[in-house]
């Protein structure tokens, strides 16, 4: 498991991003615990979907508050019908957590999950939860999709470069 955070600079030293990375990290530490990456092995496989992988850890990212699947969190967007994964509620901020496997990079989805949290209203940081290797059959080559996304979702936090989304926590599976 690999993780990596990007913050907008002014958000950096704030209360709400020191909460925000402390539920990251709790998450994190339940995602590191040997069951649940057992878990996540077994789901990360050809033909298997990112439902999955959320199935490996979905009672403790309950535990840890997150919600599944809330409804009526882009209600006041032109893309009403749009749902997270988990979103946890902090104060007058939130967390959208998503869970990627085979689409990851191909359909871009790790774009449409950023675009998300950047049009809803009520969640500004976002927990992308991807491969670091995905294998779509036994004979394909290996794609390195936490490298990927990393890669191109960090251009979101050069200087001159953000959006409203004021951090992104990359998880590899």
């Amino acid at each position: 498991m690999e993780s990596e955070r990007f913050v907008i600079p002014e958000w950096a030293d704030t209360a709400e991003y020191r909460t925000i990375c402390s539920k990251v990290d709790a998450l994190i530490e339940v995602l590191k615990r040997p069951d649940i990456l057992s878990r996540i092995d077994e789901a990360n496989q050809p033909r298997r979907s990112s439902a999955a992988v959320q199935a490996a850890f979905v009672e403790e990212a309950i535990e840890l508050g997150f919600r599944s699947e809330s409804k009526g969190l882009f209600a006041t967007s032109k893309s009403s019908g749009l749902r997270p994964d988990y979103f946890l509620q902090l104060g007058d901020t939130g967390i959208l957590l998503e869970v990627e496997r085979g689409k990851t990079t191909i359909n871009n989805m790790d774009l449409l999950d950023f675009w998300k949290c950047h049009i809803c209203e009520v969640a500004h940081y976002l927990v992308l939860m991807v491969p670091l290797e995905l294998r779509q059959n036994a004979g394909t080559t290996v794609r390195r999709e936490f490298e990927s996304v990393r890669k191109r979702l960090s251009s979101f936090f050069d200087p001159g470069n953000a959006t409203n989304v004021r951090g992104l926590f990359i998880i590899g599976y």
